[in-house]
């Protein structure tokens, strides 16, 4: 198993207009890519505009919007959930897209890349790590936050601090390794009985 590479989902929430949010996935994107273990796919939950009422099973323009989502869900080993903070919570368009899905979620590690003001997004996470702790994902323990985002790239939209972020980088993409492989091995013997 270990040398395989890891199918990596990667859920971004904001739309094209965003400033911060597209430097923070870029930049994860290529770390993942330096990392060489990943075969990553963006989910772009600002384009997808799936639907914020949830019905089982989904009606035609929901189940259509769903088709571009779901497949990449189920397929994933592993999630990284880049995500802003907006009034200590996370983004209508993650909750919805974490809502419509139940067991694309089961058993598989989640991390997390998240950005806003002083605390970096982290009350956002620490809401999310319980919404997918019911999902019976594993969330890590070590994520990266970018606390006051507009401050933490240059012009270029690279990190002003490039040896920290590929440090976090490292631990969070250790972590999400040794998860993804354990709990694939671990479906793969015995599926999982969410």
């Amino acid at each position: 198993m270990p040398g395989t590479r890891i199918r990596l989902a990667v859920l971004t929430c904001s739309g094209p207009e965003a400033r911060s949010g597209p430097l923070a996935a870029q930049w994860l994107l290529e770390a993942a890519d330096k990392y060489g273990q990943f075969d990553v796919e963006v989910v772009d939950l600002a384009a997808a505009q799936l639907h914020m009422v949830i019905t089982r099973p989904p009606g035609g323009e929901a189940a259509e919007r769903l088709a571009a989502v779901s497949p990449v869900l189920a397929a994933a080993d592993a999630f990284i959930v880049v995500t802003p903070e907006y009034n200590h919570g996370y983004p209508a368009v993650l909750k919805s897209a974490i809502d419509w899905h139940t067991t694309e979620w089961h058993a598989k590690p989640v991390g997390f890349v998240s950005y806003g003001g002083r605390s970096g997004g982290l009350r956002a996470v620490e809401q999310l790590r319980l919404v997918f702790a019911e999902l019976h994902a594993v969330t890590l323990r070590d994520g990266i936050g970018f606390a006051q985002v507009w401050e933490q790239f240059d012009d270029s939209g690279a990190p002003k601090d490039p040896v920290g972020c590929a440090g976090a980088a490292k631990v969070m993409f250790d972590q999400l390794t040794w998860w993804a492989h354990a709990l694939k091995e671990a479906r793969d013997k015995r599926p999982y009985l969410g």
